[in-house]
């Protein structure tokens, strides 16, 4: 049977094979870049190292199949990962090292976790990231994960939460905006940007 719980630290490599099977738009970027830990080093791994304590998961019974992560306070991960995730990033994927410059954007935003700071941070401190293997999806484990994200954040006093979307996803932005959340005024056509408030019933 299905559950959802705490992440431990024995769920990262199923997180990041989530991560990998999940990150080409939702579908899988296998092989899509010279190393497959490429994505999960920028959107799975430093937030596990961070606050592995807002990180849920669904297991199977087998293993971790889907999950969500998020930090609390964004400008202070962006320093965080400055000090202490950036130099062990730096080695494992050189910038010019990339082969192609798909393969350079993407490690660019490896190396400039600021980027992804929203002008609305105030209202929205918190960001997360969100990933279910096809499996998994259309089963309401998307919505009972945020759900149970939004509540330790609002236990927290975190008054606001954000995500960016591919505008490549539609579904994935259809399922945010049936959830509740909103477009931010930062947001633009090609780099969506969604926020809820944490006190939100989803």
């Amino acid at each position: 049977m299905h559950s959802i719980r705490p992440y431990r630290p024995t769920d990262r490599d199923d997180v990041y094979d989530v991560c990998v099977r999940t990150g080409a738009a939702g579908a899988d970027a296998t092989g899509l870049y010279s190393d497959d830990a490429l994505l999960p080093d920028i959107f799975a791994g430093p937030y596990l190292a961070y606050q592995p304590d807002l990180a849920f998961v669904v297991d199977t019974g087998e293993r971790v199949a889907g999950y969500i992560i998020a930090v609390e306070n964004s400008r202070a991960f962006a320093r965080w990962y400055d000090d202490n995730w950036l130099p062990r990033f730096r080695t494992a994927h050189p910038l010019d090292s990339a082969p192609n410059a798909d393969e350079r954007q993407v490690i660019g935003w490896g190396l400039d976790p600021r980027s992804s700071i929203v002008p609305e941070v105030d209202r929205f401190p918190a960001h997360l990231h969100i990933d279910l293997l096809p499996e998994l999806q259309r089963q309401g484990f998307g919505r009972r994960l945020i759900d149970r994200l939004l509540a330790a954040l609002h236990e927290r006093g975190v008054p606001g939460v954000f995500l960016r979307v591919s505008s490549a996803n539609a579904s994935a932005l259809a399922f945010y905006r049936r959830l509740g959340f909103r477009e931010l005024p930062s947001s633009s056509p090609g780099s969506p940007v969604l926020g809820i408030a944490t006190d939100t019933e989803v």
